[in-house]
């Protein structure tokens, strides 16, 4: 793990912590609402794991804060700026992919600002997310394949793509050249009291 992983990994572990005490939560409580096993949380915590975006999704659901305000530096206020380079990388392939969180809002109804890049054969499958959750994408450079149950849809520079976040899905890039698209995430609700996930 580099240092901004690490230093990632770290901030995410002490603000999981911070809210399930918060919430006078246990270890195991934490682990039933989400789904994710108390060892994995522990892990998290402690700042040593590198968990999924789907087991991120999961902790911030069911602590109702968000996944934005999970990965934000502390202490946000009324404005965030996200200086070029410093959003929070939570997804990366062995190709060079990123995933990098840009800019999000607080609950209940949170909205995500993903900066994408997807080497070539690079794939990234996406759990459902909570019900209601709309994603819309528009690609920035090269060709992505965005898959929804059994639906494919074939995106090339300054296509847009609308579509329920609430099913499995993935994006994909099946050409010889980088793709980058940003993606914005609505997931209304959160904190609501919900743990439905579709």
């Amino acid at each position: 793990m580099d240092q901004e992983a690490a230093s990632l990994s770290s901030a995410i572990g002490a603000r999981v912590k911070h809210e399930r005490q918060t919430r006078r939560w246990t270890l195991d409580r934490l682990a039933e609402a989400t789904g994710v096993s108390r060892r994995m949380i522990i892990n998290v915590e402690q700042g040593i794991a590198n968990p999924s975006i789907a087991i991120l999704l999961r902790i911030s659901d069911a602590l109702g804060i968000g996944l934005p305000s999970l990965v934000a530096p502390p202490e946000s206020p009324a404005i965030t700026v996200t200086r070029s380079g410093q959003g929070a990388l939570l997804w990366s392939s062995e190709g060079g992919g990123r995933g990098v969180l840009v800019a999000g809002t607080k609950p209940p109804d949170v909205v995500e600002l993903w900066d994408w890049t997807l080497a070539p054969g690079d794939r990234h499958d996406s759990e459902p997310h909570t019900a209601g959750t709309k994603e819309l994408l528009q690609v920035l450079d090269g060709t992505i394949l965005v898959e929804m149950g059994t639906q494919p849809v074939t995106l090339e520079i300054g296509d847009a793509l609308t579509f329920d976040g609430d099913q499995p899905h993935s994006y994909r890039n099946q050409t010889t050249r980088p793709a980058r698209f940003m993606l914005t995430v609505f997931e209304p609700g959160v904190g609501s009291g919900r743990t439905d996930h579709a």
